[in-house]
């Protein structure tokens, strides 16, 4: 009888396990060759396991919700007959998965006998790996106090050791003061706001992304103190020299010429020369980072947000970056990005100007210290100085807001970085060529 042993596929050189959010056979079903087996997920992307062979399902080894090391087996097919040679097998298990992200919806919680321990969680919209959950159980957090704990793994989850770290520095119970002594002070308690449906009211539940999304915009406020700087950049030169080219461009490389193309080449250019603003803060040190890896944000047909990364981004030519950018933002919105496309980013830049907004105020996208606004385009009354005194003409304005952490990034090295936008945006080369 051969047996084939289906593992937990390795989507992404940083990805070490995924969570098994669905199974889609169960236990003596009959599968064909390239029938999907169970939906997955890691931080961002959800994927698909799809079957290699043929045959019936004879064990699940895992249940939905359990978080599986990549490379461990999660099933095994009943593929009957004579079982396979060396070689058939090595083929099969060598051949690549394909994952194809699904739309994400949220997943029931399904107690079984070995979950049934750590069901108290299940109501929080926040991901907590097993091992987190066993430790808050034991040590009777609730859940409500475990989404307070900020995490420092991908995407704000909460790692063991931040609970324990939690756990150590937890300030032990207040007592009852002796009679006539004055009473201790207690830090507030904030409370979230109960919220009631009025007539006509529609409520949703958040998708996965968006519960991921939410929690860690609320962890990065928590973790950093924001400060947002402003600076207003000429950006006449650079329209006329794109309105230029861009048609001759695109007939020759079929590449459409952006402006947040010009703007992540001008940010890996000035990360390259204040090094402190490509950085993390780990307690009291701080990591400049070696590699310049530019995130952008996208946004997507069902109203989430998910930020492909440039790597190397100081490493391309511009056109380089045109080619990067417009493939990771194409495959984003159909939902053909690979685990690793979206990982290790050191600084974000958001282009508010594509839904015609002047600026805005980014959240950090943690661990990195900084993200910059990309403001709309405007044609404005400026003062021009000139040698024959100053003049009033029309100049495409653009404003860039710069949010950083003011931890590390101090109010002058934030308007530095922004100065050094300004002069490179603003001296731009009319006969440049791509």
């Amino acid at each position: 009888m051969a047996r084939f042993e289906i593992l937990m596929p390795k989507m992404g050189e940083s990805i070490i396990e995924a969570t098994i959010t669905k199974w889609l056979k169960r236990k003596g079903d009959q599968v064909s060759e390239d029938d999907s087996l169970a939906e997955i997920a890691t931080d961002k992307v959800d994927s698909e396991i799809p079957s290699p062979v043929e045959g019936v399902i004879e064990e699940l080894l895992f249940n939905e919700g359990d978080v599986v090391p990549v490379g461990k087996v999660i099933a095994v097919i009943n593929m009957g007959g004579e079982a396979p040679s060396k070689e058939e097998t090595a083929a099969k298990t060598e051949k690549p998965a394909v994952f194809e992200k699904k739309e994400e919806k949220p997943v029931a919680a399904i107690v079984t006998d070995n979950t049934a321990a750590l069901a108290d969680f299940n109501s929080s919209g926040r991901f907590y790996s097993p091992l987190v959950k066993s430790i808050a159980k034991k040590e009777n957090i609730p859940a409500r106090e475990l989404d307070g704990i900020a995490g420092t793994g991908k995407d704000g989850r909460v790692t063991k050791q931040d609970i324990l770290d939690y756990l150590q520095n937890k300030p032990a119970p207040v007592t009852t003061a002796p009679a006539g002594a004055a009473a201790p002070r207690m830090a507030p308690v904030f409370e979230k706001p109960k919220v009631t449906l009025d007539s006509g009211d529609e409520l949703f539940e958040m998708d996965r992304m968006r519960r991921l999304i939410a929690d860690h915009m609320v962890m990065s406020k928590q973790v950093s103190p924001h400060v947002t700087s402003f600076i207003d950049i000429d950006v006449t030169n650079i329209v006329a020299w794109r309105e230029k080219i861009k048609d001759g461009f695109f007939a020759r490389e079929k590449e459409k010429l952006t402006y947040t193309h010009i703007l992540i080449e001008a940010s890996a250019l000035a990360l390259k020369e204040f090094p402190r603003v490509n950085a993390s803060v780990d307690g009291y040190n701080i990591i400049h980072r070696k590699k310049v890896n530019i995130g952008m944000a996208t946004a997507l047909p069902n109203g989430n947000l998910i930020v492909p990364v440039i790597k190397d981004a100081d490493q391309k030519s511009l056109l380089g970056i045109i080619k990067n950018v417009n493939d990771l933002a194409n495959r984003a919105r159909i939902n053909k990005l690979l685990p690793d496309e979206i990982q290790e980013g050191t600084f974000t830049v958001t282009n508010f100007g594509t839904f015609d907004s002047l600026t805005g105020t980014p959240i950090i996208s943690q661990p990195q210290v900084a993200i910059l606004g990309i403001g709309a385009i405007r044609k404005k009354p400026v003062v021009i100085e000139a040698l024959q005194g100053d003049l009033i003409g029309i100049r495409h304005i653009m404003i860039l807001s710069l949010a950083y952490d003011h931890r590390v990034v101090d109010g002058a090295l934030g308007g530095m970085f922004l100065k050094k936008m300004k002069e490179i945006l603003e001296n731009w080369d009319m006969n440049r060529n791509l």
